[in-house]
């Protein structure tokens, strides 16, 4: 995997800006070493490049985090911050595998290695100046916060609901719980309470 050229003085600044932590190096989760899909395999395969770049750029070892292919809806993939876990969409991934595994991989990995060079908190946003940084100067990718996949496949049913204003939809979740008398939803402009609309 090629990432360009990285300027010496931005890979510096970088490191300048993280504090001086000590990380052990742990290989992927070792269930990540059963996966058949060869999509999935690809996922992990790049993932293991991109913290052996981020290592040989940043000059320090980084952790390996848990990977699994469990989340579904719409987003392409999650970082747990915490638990350095990573979770991605498999059906995105199918439908999407050089664009998932060029950037989804990196953006979330991103996420993983700002939280442990630069910790949290209110000066560190998740698509902030860090992150950014890395995404630019480590992965020589553009940061973009989302990404732009056709979701037409992983969105959920969702049901007619209404308003004064007009129409509203409303996911099966929330559809059960007004169903089961558990949440009452507003219109967020005219703030009237949202009614089943009988076709």
């Amino acid at each position: 995997m090629k990432y360009g050229y990285h300027s010496h003085t931005r890979i510096s600044a970088i490191r300048a800006m993280s504090p001086h932590l000590k990380a052990t190096f742990s290989p992927l989760s070792p269930s990540t070493t059963t996966i058949v899909d060869p999509r999935q395999r690809q996922v992990i395969e790049h993932c293991e490049a991109c913290y052996l770049n981020a290592e040989r750029l940043l000059k320090r070892r980084f952790p390996r985090p848990e990977v699994s292919f469990k989340l579904r809806g719409k987003s392409a993939g999650t970082a747990h911050l915490q638990q350095n876990r990573l979770r991605f969409n498999p059906v995105l991934l199918a439908e999407n595998p050089e664009v998932f595994i060029r950037e989804v991989v990196p953006h979330e990995i991103a996420h993983l290695l700002c939280f442990q060079l630069y910790g949290a908190g209110k000066q560190i946003k998740p698509h902030g100046l860090q992150w950014q940084a890395i995404m630019r100067n480590v992965f020589n990718l553009f940061p973009r916060a989302s990404h732009n996949f056709d979701i037409s496949s992983v969105t959920g049913k969702t049901f007619t609901y209404q308003c004064q204003c007009g129409p509203v939809e409303l996911t099966l979740r929330r559809h059960n719980k007004v169903q089961r008398g558990e949440s009452r939803y507003l219109c967020r402009q005219c703030r009237q309470v949202l009614t089943r609309r009988s076709d």
